[in-house]
């Protein structure tokens, strides 16, 4: 299989790696808005490079990887799509709701398979936390916890495109939550602060949130974000059942000191994680290796653009009841 790939920043020079390494992957082309950026990614990973995105629709793809920026991504894929390429696109497909619902409309009827990036989806932990929720181990479930915690903020000028903390940071939650427990969100009600940099609020941005989902089945589920968390990166699903509790995210790496001394076998054993591409880096591997058979016919899709929506209404709910300072129902943002 020969596949393409918009986009070689610091996630797509990981995908490039990850696509080289798969043995149903025979070769890897790769394009970016910097031709030299994606010369220097292909060399390293014995790839070859596209001089533009053009050149690389034109090379002869079986299959096309979306990791370019955001502003990108919708008409990528929809060009992916009309050409028949299955393509995998990172999240979100589009910036905001309205765009993610043109792209749908442009690509509905097509057979050509969308995938989705939500890493979790693949993650080890979470994939056990989601069978033992479905086996019926945990018993009925009544709360989840759910926290995505970034060392140190990104640039100010991440910021004032990325659509906010919830829409590019708690999504992931979002959709974690979802994938693990087979519900869905009915009201939430969310809240934020900024006591770091001042360019968060210029943005109209928070650099630290929380919100409570409730779910369908009246499932609890409290997730939090920050960008300021100096211990490490930390990602971690805690669910809770009548009959026990699991945690996904709980490693020897993860950044979580006891307070006291009496905890020494519960300190990091290693260095903590750096960035979601460590924390996550065999999730992206299984996920890369997932689409290739989705592109194959060998799978089906396992995070098609509706899943992505509805981790998206989510965000939004939150946003808008963050800002707005009030319980916020689906059915609000719903369009």
């Amino acid at each position: 299989m020969r596949v393409g790939l918009a986009g070689a920043g610091r996630i797509g020079a990981g995908h490039a790696e990850t696509l080289s390494s798969l043995a149903s992957v025979d070769s890897v082309v790769v394009a970016d808005a910097d031709a030299a950026r994606a010369r220097e990614v292909a060399a390293k990973v014995g790839a070859e490079a596209a001089p533009s995105v053009d050149a690389l629709f034109a090379s002869g793809l079986d299959a096309l990887v979306v990791a370019a920026v955001t502003s990108a991504h919708a008409e990528l894929v929809v060009r992916a799509v009309k050409a028949g390429l299955p393509v995998f696109c990172e999240k979100p497909l589009a910036p905001d709701i309205d765009g993610t619902l043109r792209l749908m409309d442009a690509v509905r009827g097509s057979d050509v398979p969308v995938q989705v990036g939500f890493q979790r989806r693949f993650d080890a932990g979470h994939v056990a936390a989601r069978e033992a929720v479905r086996s019926g181990r945990l018993g009925w479930v009544h709360t989840l916890r759910s926290c995505t915690l970034d060392p140190a903020p990104p640039p100010a000028a991440y910021i004032r495109g990325s659509g906010g903390l919830f829409r590019d940071c708690s999504v992931h939650d979002f959709d974690a939550i979802r994938f693990v427990t087979g519900r869905e969100v009915t009201r939430v009600c969310a809240t934020g602060s900024n006591r770091g940099a001042d360019f968060f609020a210029e943005a109209g941005d928070v650099d630290t949130a929380a919100a409570l989902l409730t779910l369908d089945d009246g499932t609890l589920a409290l997730v939090s974000a920050t960008r300021y968390n100096a211990a490490g990166y930390d990602v971690r699903l805690e669910v809770f059942g009548s009959a026990g509790s699991v945690v996904a995210g709980l490693d020897d790496r993860t950044p979580l000191n006891p307070a006291d001394e009496r905890g020494p076998g519960l300190r990091p054993a290693g260095p903590p994680h750096a960035h979601f591409l460590d924390r996550f880096a065999e999730a992206y591997a299984s996920e890369l290796g997932a689409f290739v058979d989705v592109a194959a016919g060998r799978m089906d899709n396992p995070c098609p653009p509706e899943e992505s929506l509805e981790a998206l209404y989510v965000a939004e709910a939150c946003e808008l009841s963050r800002r707005e300072d009030r319980v916020v129902t689906m059915e609000e943002v719903r369009r």
